[in-house]
């Protein structure tokens, strides 16, 4: 299995740009974004291991902070973040718009045309503006926190166990501010059965 480990003391890097692939405008700026399904956003984060470092990737709604899809990686080739996008849009459909940072994974085109294809408006943040997914990366540090920290993990497996539990008490059970003290999930199928009150759908957590 191959390897992307950073030593020392070194971050590794997960939102280098590619040459030569298309970016996209930012959509957000003075947007009123009120509805789940409206915006979705993505993001890559590293996981330190005991040896070494994974990558989390993950797809939160906007409008609720649902997570809705995540995949973990030992690598950075954007294949780990599609199969978290493909699962979302089966789980949930397509969202409106969907914002990433400038990175590689998002710029390349098996995730641009996953999203072209699906009728997705492509937003991207401005170069350097990590405050325009500013809901992912507060989500990244409650997660470091509350649940990555306080682990050393050896092996991708337990990685993944660790993350899985804590992602699901996120959208379950963990009170959010924004949200009126309720978890994610509980305000995503409240405002999906307001704005769509006779569609059957079934709730995925």
């Amino acid at each position: 299995m191959r390897s992307n480990v950073t030593r020392g003391n070194q971050k590794p890097s997960t939102s280098k740009a590619a040459k030569g692939y298309k970016t996209y405008p930012y959509l957000l700026r003075g947007l009123r974004v009120d509805r789940p399904g409206q915006v979705w956003a993505a993001d890559i984060t590293y996981l330190p291991m005991r040896r070494g470092f994974l990558y989390l990737v993950a797809i939160m709604d906007w409008h609720t902070r649902k997570v809705l899809a995540w995949r973990i990686s030992n690598t950075l080739e954007a294949s780990f973040c599609v199969e978290a996008l493909n699962e979302a849009i089966h789980k949930f459909g397509p969202p409106e718009i969907m914002n990433t940072d400038q990175g590689s994974q998002f710029t390349s085109f098996v995730w641009t045309d996953k999203l072209r294809r699906s009728g997705v408006r492509i937003s991207m943040d401005g170069k350097g503006r990590f405050l325009d997914n500013i809901f992912v990366e507060r989500l990244w540090r409650s997660l470091k926190y509350e649940c990555v920290y306080l682990h050393a993990w050896e092996t991708g497996s337990e990685a993944k166990a660790g993350v899985g539990k804590w992602i699901d008490f996120y959208n379950r059970k963990r009170p959010h501010s924004a949200l009126g003290g309720r978890p994610p999930a509980v305000v995503y199928w409240l405002r999906k059965e307001e704005i769509q009150p006779d569609q059957q759908e079934q709730k995925v957590a």
